[in-house]
């Protein structure tokens, strides 16, 4: 199965369906390299391999380049469930959990490697059956 990464765009859209208003941007660039980031690769090997390491880069990046005015965690988090659906994962954490862990990670609290330790813990493949 191939990789299906966000956009920009996508990204803006959830933006700003979670805040209820026109997105706003802090900074393009911030954006566009945490979209970048789970896509990147060196001599012909991807820096993250896996579809949980790729999560827990773009996750990574989005939580703490604070792109947005408004709304960076929740659009993180929503971005983060979406990637992983589209990838064939599921979130199956305890939401208290999983909200002291966002809260922190956004406070720089975290590595890339914990992060995708820590989802390597609360995801799931979704069943085949289940998957279009």
């Amino acid at each position: 199965m191939q990789t299906r990464y966000l956009n920009i765009v996508e990204l803006l859209i959830i933006n700003e369906t979670l805040i209820g208003k026109q997105s706003q941007l802090r900074d393009v660039d911030l954006l566009e390299a945490a979209v970048l980031r789970p896509q990147s690769s060196a001599f012909g090997e991807d820096a993250y391999p896996t579809v949980i390491d790729k999560a827990g880069a773009f996750f990574h990046s989005l939580t703490l380049n604070h792109a947005f005015v408004d709304g960076n965690k929740r659009t993180a988090t929503v971005a983060l469930i979406i990637f992983l659906e589209w990838n064939g994962y599921r979130v199956v954490w305890d939401e208290a959990q999983a909200l002291e862990f966002i809260v922190a990670a956004s406070t720089g609290a975290y590595t890339v490697e914990q992060i995708t330790q820590w989802l390597a813990e609360v995801v799931e493949p979704i069943p085949e059956s289940l998957v279009e």
